[in-house]
């Protein structure tokens, strides 16, 4: 029998064992992905995942040609053309030739794509910040902290939306 203090306890609610919280914690990002999502579908104009995270790739890096954005978005080349061809049919990206080099096409986001992405943000930061409305200010900070903690242990820094302070 393990006294209070003890070994068990610590499992159970220090997080000491890292095994411990993943249950919680993968809860807790499904109930995140499932808000996210329902944020940004109810947007204005209504976009897929990949839509989505191609206007985000381009977002981030300006005049990426296809090549670029098909391993961004870890997809084959084909399924980017496509991807293209229905954002661009959409109004949200445009292709032009690359200034210095004719064979490649640089992809660069419209007025419209970017109109969209800041929707889709707008929403969704309302929306966690509704939810985060629920949570006390103590609880808030370590949310906060343990992102951070948990982007630095992962070794990757979140990209930044312009919405971001």
């Amino acid at each position: 029998m393990t006294s209070p203090g003890g070994a068990d306890d610590r499992a159970e609610g220090s997080g000491d064992v890292p095994s411990v919280g993943a249950r919680e914690i993968a809860d807790a990002v499904e109930s995140l992905a499932n808000l996210w999502s329902t944020a940004a579908q109810e947007a204005a104009v209504r976009l897929s995942l990949h839509q989505l995270r191609a206007l985000r790739a381009l977002e981030t890096a300006p005049e990426v040609n296809l090549t670029g954005l098909a391993e961004r978005l870890d997809i084959g080349l084909p399924t980017a053309s496509r991807l293209c061809d229905r954002l661009e049919a959409a109004g949200m990206l445009e292709r032009s030739l690359h200034p210095r080099n004719r064979r490649e096409v640089q992809l660069r986001l419209t007025g419209q794509g970017r109109r969209v992405l800041g929707d889709v943000a707008r929403r969704r930061t309302q929306a966690l910040a509704g939810v985060l409305a629920q949570m006390a200010p103590a609880e808030r900070a370590a949310l906060v902290r343990g992102m951070k903690a948990f982007f630095a242990a992962h070794g990757k820094v979140p990209p930044r939306s312009p919405e971001t302070p």
